[in-house]
């Protein structure tokens, strides 16, 4: 792990955001509801703040962190479904990897939710939208 005792404790943010796509007729069946399953979306939306308190026992290296804030939401797009990830902490590394675990997970959770009526999702699109906070400052997506 990368030695972060040195640097000082600081308000920190990250957003990220994600896509998963359904086929036409699978979207016509999720937006009408009645999944054997349950509600995707909010099994999801709960798998990706979980995520986010599981980040550094998934990903190696990652320092495990005080989150004071993670909140997933889930979207409706043209062709499925848009998911952002906001995590918040005050400590001496970021949260972006938190907040892009969240997005993986919740659009995980949709796919195994979903798949009984469509195994041709597409889930992508998985990026950092901005972060605060740190040494570097904030940083913003351009595109």
């Amino acid at each position: 792990m990368v030695d972060v005792s040195g640097k000082p404790s600081t308000a920190r943010e990250a957003v990220a955001r994600g896509h998963i796509a359904f086929t036409p007729d699978a979207l016509r069946q999720v937006r009408g509801g009645g999944l054997k399953k349950g509600d995707p979306f909010e099994t999801a939306r709960l798998a990706g703040i979980m995520a986010v308190k599981h980040t550094a026992a998934l990903i190696p290296l990652c320092h495990p962190l005080p989150i004071s804030h993670a909140d997933v939401r889930i979207t409706p797009a043209s062709d499925g479904y848009d998911i952002e990830a906001r995590v918040r902490t005050t400590a001496s590394t970021g949260v972006e990897m938190e907040a892009l675990t969240a997005v993986s997970v919740a659009a995980l959770t949709v796919y195994d939710m979903v798949k009984a009526i469509d195994k041709g999702m597409v889930i992508g699109e998985i990026r950092l939208i901005e972060k605060t906070g740190g040494k570097s400052g904030p940083w913003k997506r351009s595109r």
